[in-house]
């Protein structure tokens, strides 16, 4: 849908989500672009000007926008260092390195992960929505590993649909704290806004339904290796479903716990200052948008991962299942 206006009544799905966010994914558009709107009064409910982009939508209210006239964005290239682990005409995989974002937003307009894109790239630029050439999915700053970006805006618009759908099988690997009871399950739980801590989620009766599937691949010492499958994309999905397990990621600032006081020696040191959640989005498989060949992208275990693990147990990372 075209970002210069529009009128439509809140769909049930968004019942409960904030307006900023649910009108900037509506849109494609980055969500401090909505929230600029709401300030100049150029989106309405039921109405009458919105009073905050943070406010919650009800079902049925209706909803309207007016965008000032289209302002181009510039996104000047950047040279840095991109890891391919895959690349045809269509398509690109990236190994996103853990601290790189992956996109300019609130608070960073550059350094990002698409400014290095566009230096090597070029011709990605007017594929898919402002200021995210290329773009289809994301990682979290702190989270490392495969990213798929799209070439064209065929390729683009496809691979779109497959996340939507949910026809790309997404695995992960966390380090987690504690050896979960059983050696698999499946945590299916709704995630929707912490009911006080507003810029966190959580598991909520009111959320949207959330699916996640984890095994076990080994344990010692206080932490475990667990492989997740995510069924579904809620924001922080997997960090949510991690502590309603009970085993939160390792290093995990807003999500996880300090059990490294509990020990003693250079685990605990380690354990300790681990910088960014645990969390390396491992596999992505799909088929292919323009022939639907069978594509399986891996982006090997990171080297901070590979020590904390060492330093966490005293043991060598396992080989990961190739199944």
């Amino acid at each position: 849908m075209s970002a210069g206006g529009g009128r439509q009544r809140v769909p049930a799905a968004w019942a409960g989500e904030r307006l900023d966010r649910s009108l900037a994914a509506h849109l494609g558009l980055p969500r401090n672009r909505v929230q600029a709107w709401v300030r100049a009064g150029r989106v309405l409910l039921d109405g009458l000007p919105a009073g905050k982009s943070g406010q919650l939508l009800r079902a049925g209210q209706e909803l309207a926008w007016e965008a000032p006239a289209p302002v181009e964005d510039r996104l000047v290239a950047e040279p840095g260092e991109l890891v391919l682990l895959y690349e045809d005409r269509d398509l690109l995989a990236l190994d996103k390195p853990a601290g790189l974002v992956v996109h300019p937003g609130a608070g960073r307009r550059t350094g990002t992960l698409v400014h290095r894109l566009l230096a090597r790239f070029p011709e990605l630029a007017g594929v898919g929505g402002p200021g995210r050439p290329g773009i289809v999915h994301r990682l979290d700053q702190g989270t490392s590993g495969v990213l798929v970006v799209a070439r064209n805006a065929g390729t683009y618009h496809r691979l779109v649909r497959l996340f939507a759908q949910r026809r790309i099988d997404k695995r992960y690997l966390a380090i987690v704290w504690g050896a979960p009871a059983r050696a698999r399950g499946e945590i299916e739980a709704p995630v929707g806004r912490h009911p006080r801590e507003r810029k966190r989620m959580a598991v909520v009766a009111s959320g949207r339904p959330a699916r996640t599937g984890w095994r076990v691949l080994a344990a010692a010492g206080p932490v475990a290796l667990v492989e997740l499958r995510l069924w579904t994309g809620r924001t922080h999905q997997i960090r949510v479903h991690l502590r309603h397990l009970g085993h939160p990621l390792v290093g995990d600032p807003v999500y996880g716990e300090a059990r490294w006081r509990n020990l003693r020696g250079p685990a605990a040191a380690a354990l300790a200052s681990f910088p960014r959640p645990a969390l390396h989005a491992w596999r992505l498989a799909f088929e292919h948008p323009a022939d639907e060949r069978p594509l399986r992208l891996e982006a090997a275990v990171p080297a901070d991962l590979v020590d904390l693990w060492r330093a966490a147990t005293g043991l060598v990372l396992p080989p990961l299942p190739r199944e």
